[in-house]
């Protein structure tokens, strides 16, 4: 049977909770470490342990493509990074849409993010991989991260953000793994039409802000209403985003009041939320807290501080 093209999302969707879940289900070792890691977060909050210092991720981005059009360009890949690293240092221009009431809440994570210039092997790279697929299309199952199932495998996860982008099925975005999780499906995954902002992005996910959202659970955020549908008794498990219900789709207008939580509303320009790109802006400084824990602890061994440069 002949696959036609798949149409690019229209609503945003996430798979990194479907993912969680079934991880605490099959896997007593993933219990046990994110069972850890939230009570380090806890005890490192509490006692204000994060640093401040800029830290570099080095990013690796296989590119998985069965067309032409998937085959992205590395000027779509640098584009994306590009959003990283303003979405991370809260220079994103479009920051200014927060509206006054929340603008104390926006936090820098201080987190930067550059392609590797150096792979595994200790060879020159461009950061980019590409392989050539059979599969017309990729699930939330992982076979994109495997060679023997028509993917790319990840390069070491300890010391690589490993992005995968190719075209994803069923109107999914993205997902990503939480920290815990095993070395060799971690990282995040994209669909193409919604990696960067040129090239084969369509709209309203051609900011990519998708990136930021599953960069996000791969540093330990949560959704900002909590996954518990709209029962107003989930946690993101950060103190400072409002309690909300369910998750915001498309644009909403400020106020946008749930959970008792008026006048001021819904944090929905927040990135964990599911708006569309142009109006996710922020993330809060109790978020960026959770990331810089994250980073101090279950993936510390990706830390390569900032070169100080003499002038």
């Amino acid at each position: 049977m002949h696959m036609t093209n798949i149409e690019p999302p229209a609503r945003r969707t996430c798979g990194a909770m479907a993912e969680h879940r079934r991880l605490l289900t099959d896997s007593s070792q993933y219990r046990r470490a994110r069972a850890d890691l939230e009570n380090t977060t806890r005890d490192f909050q509490r006692l204000e342990r994060t640093t401040e210092e800029v830290v570099q991720i080095p990013v690796v981005v296989h590119v998985v493509a069965r067309t032409d059009a998937e085959n992205i360009s590395e000027d779509q890949v640098v584009s994306q990074i590009e959003v990283l690293n303003h979405d991370y240092r809260a220079t994103n221009a479009d920051l200014a849409a927060v509206p006054e009431v929340f603008s104390d809440l926006v936090g820098d994570a201080k987190i930067e993010f550059v392609l590797a210039t150096v792979d595994p092997d200790g060879d020159p790279t461009s950061g980019i991989t590409r392989t050539s697929t059979t599969q017309s299309s990729f699930g939330t199952d992982n076979a994109i991260k495997y060679s023997d199932s028509g993917g790319a495998d990840a390069w070491p996860a300890d010391r690589y953000l490993n992005m995968w982008v190719g075209q994803l099925r069923g109107g999914l975005l993205g997902y990503a793994q939480f920290p815990g999780g095993p070395k060799d499906t971690d990282g995040v995954v994209i669909t193409h039409t919604a990696f960067g902002t040129t090239g084969t992005a369509t709209e309203p996910f051609n900011l990519g802000r998708t990136a930021t959202h599953e960069v996000g659970h791969y540093l330990n955020l949560f959704h900002i209403w909590g996954d518990d549908g709209s029962g107003c008794g989930g946690t993101d498990e950060v103190s400072d985003t409002p309690n909300q219900g369910s998750e915001n789709t498309g644009k909403p207008t400020f106020p946008k009041v749930s959970c008792n939580n008026g006048p001021s509303g819904d944090l929905f320009m927040d990135y964990m939320d599911y708006v569309d790109d142009d109006t996710m802006v922020m993330f809060t400084v109790g978020q960026v807290s959770r990331m810089r824990t994250c980073l101090e602890t279950a993936r510390s061994s990706l830390r390569a501080p900032m070169p100080t440069t003499t002038r």
